[in-house]
């Protein structure tokens, strides 16, 4: 409101100015007359058209230079130079190219490959920017599957500096399609080294740097993702434990004893839950003959997963001592997790080991039937043995042990391939520490009539052996003696006693 005012009083203002002027003209008496005399003639001109007469004079004066300068510039076209009338055909070009462009975009996110193709080839001879066609070119080619095209696009993207990393990132993909490791690894670093910050590029040069076992560049790689922001702190320090482990298992493959054990003691301290780690940071310490770091080491990671391995490196720590003996060692680890599965079936192991079949009874508990596996239907069926049962009930439980789940393995939980060992790297989808001790899923036995046949089967088996002898051979009772050494370590395989005791069927039905 107010500037609206304010315009207005200017207004008024120069129109009151432009009437006192012109009044001022009018009555001033010759002070602007001026006389002209053209082709004999005289002119005279008052003041008011004398004034006129000058801003007529400017304004063709104005006119004129702007002729000239249209002149110029016409001259300037004609040799090429660029002008306000290039200028105008440039933007008709460069609308025309952009729409093009904006048409293979749409094509290209819509399958058409093609069309994307003939676009690009279309916005570049309009606007002559390589470094937008080039892109649209070589995701065009791929998707037409024609990757000579798109190789060579790459290429020349590589030549660029802004385009640079866009190059040697397509031309590594290309790479990797074709399984040429060792060249995707080389065009990674480059590309690693061009955008550090890149989450795809980090990831790729971790997953090759790994596959080839270059863990101290793996290492560096994974800094570079916790530096960036693109991993947490505490999956950092899981990750880089593993490839601390994976590296000391590659050094003890040099028989580099010193560094195994740092590594592997700098691994466990990573990522104190890394069973494998672990395992072997226990074994470090023993070689130094510090068992009581070994022992201290084993319980910490027992409690957070308990695992046949840990047992395994519990009971090496002195591998001489009697069952009895290893039993009250044992205490000090089954005392951690006692209600835990693999706290009783280690303690049934023990007993058996000791004969001492009653309280290994009591300590597997209800166990096969609450949670049965393989393991543990196998250690029943042991102690079974051990406490003189029939050769029908254990043969019944071996019978079940063929039937329940195989129990905790090594599961990759990308893929769910099962491993035999643990690995960095699943072997089946390749990613990266996801491998797991975990139940596989239960699936029935591949048999005519499934499960149910097993009864059937152990029957009949039952019925030959009533045609034999009652009395067995001490050799016959040797070979089916199912009780392990004194020496037994835990194991998560139920094969050997399972094999014993089929042998033992075998003698007797025969």
């Amino acid at each position: 409101m107010l500037w609206s005012l304010i315009k207005i009083i200017i207004f008024v203002a120069a129109v009151a100015a432009l009437a006192l002027g012109a009044d001022y003209l009018l009555e001033s008496d010759g002070l602007l007359e001026s006389r002209h005399v053209i082709n004999g003639v005289e002119y005279t001109f008052g003041p008011l058209q004398t004034v006129m007469a000058i801003i007529a004079l400017f304004f063709v004066v104005w006119l004129l230079l702007k002729l000239l300068s249209l002149l110029v510039a016409c001259w300037r076209f004609l040799n090429g130079d660029e002008t306000a009338i290039s200028r105008y055909f440039d933007r008709s070009r460069e609308r025309k190219g952009f729409e093009a462009l904006s048409e293979g975009m749409m094509a290209l996110a819509s399958g058409e490959g093609r069309v994307a193709m003939s676009k690009a080839a279309k916005a570049e001879k309009y606007l002559n920017k390589p470094e937008l066609t080039n892109l649209l070119v070589a995701q065009a080619a791929e998707m037409a599957g024609d990757r000579r095209k798109a190789e060579e696009t790459y290429r020349k993207l590589v030549t660029k500096d802004a385009t640079r990393f866009v190059g040697v990132r397509g031309i590594m993909k290309q790479k990797l399609e074709d399984g040429d490791t060792e060249t995707a690894l080389k065009l990674a670093e480059k590309a690693f080294a061009i955008k550090p910050k890149h989450e795809e590029t980090q990831d790729v040069l971790l997953r090759l740097q790994a596959r080839t076992e270059d863990w101290s560049g793996a290492r560096t790689t994974l800094n570079a993702k916790l530096k960036h922001g693109s991993l947490p702190r505490d999956v950092h320090k899981r990750r880089d434990a593993v490839l601390a482990l994976s590296e000391a298992k590659d050094i003890l493959a040099d028989e580099s004893s010193i560094e195994v054990q740092e590594k592997a003691i700098e691994a466990n301290k990573l990522s104190p839950d890394l069973v494998p780690a672990a395992v072997m940071a226990a074994k470090s310490y023993i070689a130094q003959d510090r068992p009581k770091l070994a022992v201290r080491l084993l319980k910490k990671t027992w409690e957070s997963q308990p695992h046949p391995d840990l047992a395994a490196a519990f009971a090496g720590i002195a591998p001489d001592e009697t069952p009895a003996e290893r039993i009250r060692r044992f205490m000090a680890l089954t005392r951690v997790k006692p209600d835990h599965p693999e706290t009783k079936m280690l303690l049934a192991e023990l007993h058996i080991a000791n004969e001492d079949f009653p309280e290994a009874r009591r300590a597997l508990g209800d166990l096969p039937e609450t949670d049965p596996d393989a393991r543990s239907v196998t250690l029943m069926a042991a102690i079974e043995k051990g406490e003189g049962a029939s050769d029908a009930i254990v043969r019944g439980w071996l019978a079940k042990a063929l039937t329940v789940s195989r129990g905790p393995q090594w599961i990759c939980g990308n893929c769910q391939h099962i491993h035999a060992e643990w690995e960095p790297f699943c072997e089946n989808c390749e990613s990266f520490d996801t491998l797991a001790w975990k139940k596989p899923p239960v699936s029935e036995v591949a048999m005519p009539g499934g499960a149910q046949m097993l009864p059937l089967i152990v029957g009949a088996i039952e019925d030959k052996s009533q045609d034999t002898p009652a009395a067995a051979s001490e050799a016959e009772i040797e070979d089916a003696e199912i009780l392990p050494d004194e020496g037994m370590t835990p194991a998560n395989d139920p094969a050997p006693e399972a094999a014993n005791l089929a042998e033992a069927d075998k003698a007797k039905a025969g």
